[in-house]
């Protein structure tokens, strides 16, 4: 069973996902809240498996609520709900520690897959925003690099492989069968690619690999 979690200021929005949430197979909401505080005091002592989170909110907003929320419980997978598709707002949406992103027009399908695959694979990309996302990423490298990004970490061929494989939607399992390795030898790779890269998530990793272009947009 999922456990999730719904912080967005608007009520009937909120009350309506919490609805469709509940019709997913496999899927409890547990709580959901226009209050990013008192989201944060629950979360300190009950288990979430996925918060889905809006950005524009009083009080705090989503920005400030992952950041809090990944020093409380990094565990909790973080995907934030938005109209906004900025290059600026992906580009905080990267950095705050979010585990995926997608807009409030997207399919109740594509929702639930989102869901499902952050929780196997650790982060989420909604292709619909993969220019955007081009973008955001080569602002990025402008701002805050001066020199080519290889040289700042060597990733092995078999951590590349890794993250490609990832990217493919493949669970750790499926990728220590297809390396005739075990799921746990995965997840030690996984965690050092992590170690490697400062990265707070998979997510991290994945956005470092495209800034050195280990891996390109049609990885993900």
């Amino acid at each position: 069973m999922i456990k999730v979690a719904l912080v967005d200021d608007h009520q009937l929005f909120r009350k309506s996902l919490s609805m469709l949430l509940s019709s997913f197979e496999g899927v409890d909401v547990i709580y959901d809240t226009n209050d990013g505080l008192a989201f944060l005091k629950y979360a300190e002592s009950e288990v979430i498996d996925v918060l889905l989170l809006d950005i524009q909110m009083p009080i705090l907003d989503g920005f400030e609520v992952c950041k809090r929320l990944k020093l409380i419980n990094p565990d909790v997978k973080i995907l934030i709900i938005s109209q906004l598709t900025s290059r600026e707002a992906i580009h905080q949406i990267m950095e705050c520690g979010a585990n995926g992103f997608f807009t409030k027009n997207s399919s109740p399908e594509l929702l639930e897959s989102a869901m499902r695959k952050v929780m196997e694979r650790d982060y989420y990309f909604d292709v619909e925003l993969g220019a955007v996302i081009r973008e955001a990423i080569l602002w990025d490298k402008k701002v805050h690099y001066n020199t080519d990004l290889t040289v700042l970490v060597t990733l092995t061929s078999r951590e590349l492989e890794i993250i490609r494989m990832a990217c493919k939607e493949l669970s750790s399992k499926e990728i220590g069968d297809k390396l005739c390795i075990s799921t746990r030898t995965v997840e030690k790779h996984r965690k050092r690619i992590m170690e490697k890269t400062n990265s707070k998530n998979f997510i991290g990793v994945v956005l470092y690999a495209l800034k050195t272009n280990a891996i390109s947009l049609s990885n993900i």
